[in-house]
C-alpha cells in the first residue's frame, strides 16, 4: 500500500508497516490430545469418597443432580453404598431474606470451623432463571476465605425450579459429603416460598438470618418460617446499626413468646452478629452447640431425623410418579387435546384431569 507521508518531500515522517495479526484460533490446537474425564466404577466411586477423594466426590454429585436414567441407576447405586457411613454430620439449615448476608454469613460461620479443625461441605442453592433455567452460579464469589480451605467443600446447584428452590438432590448430596468424612453441612436457601420448608426437613438445625434497620422491623415475622426456625440471628450489628440490632432482637424475643413451644421442646434463642467483621459469630455456634445437645439429650434428635427419612421416601415416590405420569408417550399425546378442550369450556378441569388419569391407569 504507498503512502505518501514516506515521499522524500516528507522528510523525518514516515509511517513503518502494520504488524501481522496472529490467527484467530490456535494453529497448534490439533496438536493437543483432548483430556477424557476418567471413567469410574461403582466400586471406585464409593471408594474414593470414603477415602475423602473431592474430585470423586464432585463427579459423583453431578451424577446425582443428572437427569439421565443410567446416571440415576448409578448414583442410587453409590449412594446405597455410601449410606451406612453418613449420618454423623451437624447439618444446618440457614436462610433469610435476599440481602440478609446468608453467602458472607457462611464464610464467617464455616472459618470458623475450619479453623477449629473440622471439615464442612456447603451446599448452596443458587435461584434459576424461570425464562432461561440458568444460575450463574456465584456463590463461590462471596465466599473468599471459606473457597480456598482444603477442608471445606462448597458446591453450588441450579435450584432448576425444583421444590420452591431447592436442589432436587440435596438430600442425597448430604449422604455422600457425611461418607466423604466431612463432620458439618451446611445447606443455603434461596430464601423463598416452600424452599424452607423443605430444607428444614433435611437439616438439624435450621437457622434464620434477619436484618435490622430495614423499615418495618417487624416484616420479616411470618408465623410459618418463625416457627420452623431453631434460632434466629440478626445480621449487620456493628457501627451505628449495633442499637437498630439490639431493639430488633428484643421485639423478635417478643413475638416468639408469642408461639408454642416446638415439638423438640427448645426455646428458640436470638442473638446479634456481624457476619462481615465476624462479631458474634462463637455465640452462635455455642447456641447451635447447645440446640444439638439438647436434642440429643431428649432423644428428638433421632425422632427428627427418622420423620426426615420418612418425608423423602414419600417425595420420592411422589416425584417419581408424576415423572412417569408426564413422560408416558400416550398421555404427552393427549394432555393438549384435552388442555384444548378446557380452554374452549367443552370440558371442565376436573373432567379432563380424570379422563387422563382413566387413560394412564388404563395402560398400566
Amino acid at each position: 500500500m504507498h503512502h505518501p507521508e514516506n515521499d522524500p518531500k516528507y522528510l523525518g515522517l514516515n509511517v513503518n508497516k502494520g504488524v501481522v495479526q496472529p490467527p484467530s484460533i490456535n494453529p497448534y490446537l490439533h496438536l493437543r490430545k483432548k483430556q477424557q474425564r476418567k471413567e469410574y466404577s461403582v466400586k471406585e466411586f464409593a471408594e474414593g469418597i470414603l477415602a475423602g477423594n473431592i474430585t470423586v466426590l464432585s463427579q459423583a454429585v453431578t451424577l446425582v443432580e443428572s437427569s439421565k436414567p443410567e446416571h440415576q441407576a448409578m448414583a442410587q447405586a453409590i449412594i446405597e453404598k455410601c449410606l451406612p457411613y453418613s449420618g454423623n454430620a451437624i447439618r444446618v439449615g440457614i436462610t433469610g431474606v435476599p440481602g440478609a448476608g446468608k453467602s458472607t454469613s457462611i464464610d464467617a460461620f464455616g472459618m470458623y470451623l475450619v479453623e477449629k479443625g473440622h471439615k464442612l461441605a456447603v451446599l448452596a442453592i443458587d435461584p434459576s432463571s424461570e425464562r432461561t433455567k440458568g444460575s450463574i452460579l456465584g456463590d463461590k464469589t462471596r465466599m473468599e476465605r471459606l473457597s480456598v480451605q482444603e477442608n471445606a467443600f462448597i458446591r453450588p446447584s441450579p435450584s432448576a425450579g425444583s421444590l420452591g428452590g431447592v436442589a432436587r438432590k440435596t438430600r442425597e448430596t448430604i449422604v455422600l459429603c457425611e461418607a466423604a468424612g466431612f463432620d458439618y453441612i451446611f445447606v443455603e436457601t434461596v430464601g423463598v416460598g416452600q424452599s424452607e420448608t423443605a430444607v428444614h426437613s433435611m437439616v438439624d438445625f435450621f437457622l434464620l438470618i434477619q436484618l435490622a434497620g430495614t423499615g418495618d422491623e417487624l416484616q420479616g415475622i411470618k408465623r410459618g418460617i418463625m416457627e420452623m426456625a431453631d434460632g434466629i440471628v440478626i445480621n449487620k450489628a456493628d457501627g451505628d446499626n449495633v442499637e437498630k440490632a439490639k431493639m430488633a432482637q428484643s421485639q423478635l424475643r417478643n413475638a416468639l413468646h408469642l408461639f408454642p413451644l416446638p415439638e423438640s421442646e427448645w426455646s428458640p434463642e436470638v442473638l446479634t452478629y456481624s457476619g462481615y467483621y465476624a462479631l458474634g459469630i462463637e455465640e452462635v455456634w455455642d447456641m447451635i452447640h447447645r440446640y444439638i445437645e439438647f436434642v440429643k439429650g431428649s432423644g428428638y434428635f433421632d425422632v427428627r431425623r427418622n420423620k426426615q427419612s420418612k418425608f423423602w421416601m414419600y417425595e420420592t415416590i411422589n416425584e417419581r410418579l408424576r415423572n412417569d405420569f408426564y413422560q408416558n408417550a400416550e398421555i404427552e399425546q393427549l394432555m393438549p387435546l384435552l388442555e384444548s378442550e378446557v380452554l374452549s369450556a367443552r370440558k371442565s378441569s376436573f373432567v379432563a384431569a380424570k379422563e387422563a388419569l382413566d387413560r394412564y391407569y388404563l395402560k398400566k
